[in-house]
């Protein structure tokens, strides 16, 4: 009995010390593969390291865009004898100083179609009918460059070059007449900004000279209008008449609207 005993309570032994050492296997084995799964998630950061941070200013978006593309206005205005300040005007206005959906898309600064003979490439874009065809271009200058040549070869604007490069009003007007745009008071809307901007500076810039060497930028201050501004209160805030600061901001009306920037100075 003894010796049966001992051979029973043996065999327990070896049983349970057995069941526990699957017990810690189990334990122990989920641990690993969640370690090793932690170590392979990264797929992300490599690219979110490449992303930076928009670069804060205070420039208006006009202001910095005239800036960067009036030495390719300037440029095209000696070879092509266009005013760099019409040039300038409908960029800004055209292109929403560079923001609209056309321009970011396509590079496509002035709202050129694709009119007949265009062989290059091209997007479909919503103005006076839905989906129209526009030109397409890899490179913002190339855009300027294409606005030159499409006033150039087409005859209906062959008297605007008759009137030299410093004359941005009959320049406007002209346009105008000529069809380039169907909006009435495209001429006024083109002459305000070149007001506005005194954009016509660019018009006396001699060839073969660096812009910014001869332009010198007057020291400009926006305000963004608030909720209960007038032009009048406005005005008395920064000791100028309300008129010159219609004049200043090309405004027909006393008319503002909430964060509207206005040119003060």
């Amino acid at each position: 009995m003894k010796v049966k005993s001992v051979f029973y309570i043996a065999i327990c032994t070896f049983f349970l010390a057995s069941c526990g050492s699957n017990k810690n296997v189990a334990k122990n084995s989920p641990k690993k593969v969640v370690l090793e799964e932690k170590e392979e998630e990264s797929p992300e950061l490599p690219q979110l390291e490449q992303i930076q941070k928009p670069v804060k200013t205070n420039k208006n978006h006009t202001v910095a865009y005239i800036q960067k593309f009036a030495p390719i206005a300037v440029r095209k205005m000696h070879e092509h004898k266009i005013p760099a300040s019409i040039t300038l005007a409908q960029g800004v206005l055209e292109s929403g100083s560079g923001r609209s959906a056309l321009a970011i898309r396509s590079n496509n600064h002035f709202g050129i179609k694709c009119h007949r003979g265009w062989r290059g490439k091209s997007v479909t874009h919503d103005d006076d009918e839905k989906g129209e065809c526009f030109r397409k271009y890899k490179y913002p200058e190339t855009s300027y460059e294409d606005h030159s040549q499409f006033l150039l070869t087409r005859k209906r604007y062959a008297s605007l070059f008759k009137l030299g490069h410093k004359n941005y009003k009959d320049w406007a007007y002209g346009l105008r007449r000529a069809g380039y745009a169907t909006d009435k008071r495209y001429p006024q809307k083109l002459i305000a900004i070149i007001k506005k901007y005194n954009l016509s500076q660019y018009d006396r810039v001699r060839p073969n000279k660096s812009v910014s060497t001869q332009i010198v930028e007057k020291q400009t201050e926006y305000y963004k209008v608030q909720k209960g501004d007038t032009l009048y209160s406005i005005a008395r805030k920064y000791n100028i008449s309300v008129q010159k600061l219609k004049e200043a901001n090309g405004l027909t009306s006393n008319s503002i609207s909430i964060g509207e920037d206005l040119l003060v100075k």
